[in-house]
């Protein structure tokens, strides 16, 4: 298995080490309420550097991200990000990334770890197919990646820079911090304010030691969190996680995201078509996916789990693709796909949990939203 640079500080921290898409991560430090309260109410540290990230640099940088991505880059300006998808031919999700613009000619994209390698293919694939002019570099071991999230974090980073506080949401700006140089976005994976930071490997313990410095202390802003926490705090933003809401099998179409793709990215004078943008126009004309993304709130204490079928008057209509026992709520919540018809508001199903059936109803996603300030 893979090691980040701060696995040591993940035993110093006590964290319970578990093995995630080849790579060993924490699961938790305090325990996953504890983490996921921390996140909500103050600020929650996760690593995430074994997500890919990987620079495409080049006379046809520009030209290749089109090509690789649903959502339109060309009219991005320099310093933003954008959420979006990678497709197949069929117009499933290969993976959801994030696109950093640093320039027209330099594009930073953060993919999921356990799609970096089958991305890196697909890219390379994809620029000699065109026969375009750029280099694909995998920057994933020589950085780390680090996500500080939390009400509490903008307050906490001032401390450090003035700068990032003023970031917009999905902005990025590249910092020099003593000798090393990080890129810091103000993005996140858990419904709360934050910044993602993208700095050397070997430089990690020390920028650990000046951006959150006691993170491990008692009365820390900032105290670490591991994967469980972070699972449980996306599904309550609603987010997608590939390899549930999102696959090779799932039409982009489907999980009611339609911002992150752009199906008329081949008109104007910079257009491109993306790898599979033909096979999603022909869904859409054809009515679209026959089931779609739904949020669900449960009855009782029991959870859903992934797989567990839906049904509506003892009919199957779908499948959960998500569920747990929501920290913030007080409530199970889940998300799946259902059909179309049955995806309104407050409409009643059921979900098979073998020898019970839990009572649900569809709710508005996502399940929280921060409060406002």
């Amino acid at each position: 298995m893979h090691r980040t640079p701060l696995h040591d500080l993940h035993v110093e921290w006590g964290a319970k080490m578990v093995e995630f898409a080849g790579w060993e991560m924490p699961l938790s430090y305090a325990g996953l309420k504890e983490e996921h309260a921390q996140t909500r109410e103050s600020a929650g540290l996760f690593d995430v550097s074994h997500m890919g990230r990987v620079r495409i640099k080049g006379r046809h940088a520009r030209k290749l991200v089109e090509r690789l991505v649903a959502r339109r880059i060309s009219d991005a300006q320099v310093g933003q990000c954008r959420y979006t998808f990678v497709c197949n031919e069929q117009g499933g999700v290969k993976d959801d990334v994030i696109v950093m613009k640093i320039d027209d000619a330099e594009f930073m994209i953060v993919v999921n770890a356990s799609n970096r390698e089958k991305l890196l293919a697909h890219f390379e694939a994809v620029r000699a197919a065109g026969e375009l002019k750029a280099t694909i570099k995998d920057e994933t071991f020589d950085t780390a990646m680090v996500a500080i999230q939390g009400p509490k974090v903008m307050e906490h980073i001032s401390r450090v820079s003035k700068e990032i506080p003023t970031l917009k949401r999905f902005r990025f700006a590249v910092k020099n911090l003593l000798v090393m140089k990080l890129i810091v976005s103000r993005t996140g994976y858990t419904g709360e304010d934050g910044v993602e930071v993208i700095l050397p490997a070997k430089a990690v313990k020390m920028a650990m030691k000046l951006l959150v410095k006691d993170a491990g202390a008692d009365e820390s802003v900032v105290k670490p969190a591991g994967l469980g926490a972070r699972d449980t705090l996306r599904l309550e933003a609603g987010m997608p996680l590939y390899g549930h809401e999102l696959g090779e099998e799932i039409s982009a179409l489907a999980c009611g995201m339609p911002f992150a793709m752009n199906l008329d990215k081949d008109e104007g004078e910079r257009g491109e078509a993306f790898v599979g943008m033909e096979a999603l126009k022909r869904q859409r004309d054809e009515g679209g996916p026959r089931r779609m993304l739904v949020g669900m709130k449960l009855d009782g204490p029991r959870s859903a789990r992934q797989g567990m079928v839906i049904k509506a008057d003892g009919r199957e209509v779908g499948i959960v693709s998500s569920g747990c026992p929501s920290p913030t709520l007080g409530s199970c919540i889940a998300m799946g796909f259902v059909e179309k018809d049955l995806t309104g508001e407050g409409t009643k199903l059921s979900i098979d949990a073998g020898k019970a059936e839990l009572a649900s109803e569809v709710v508005p996603l996502p399940f929280y939203k921060k409060p406002k300030a």
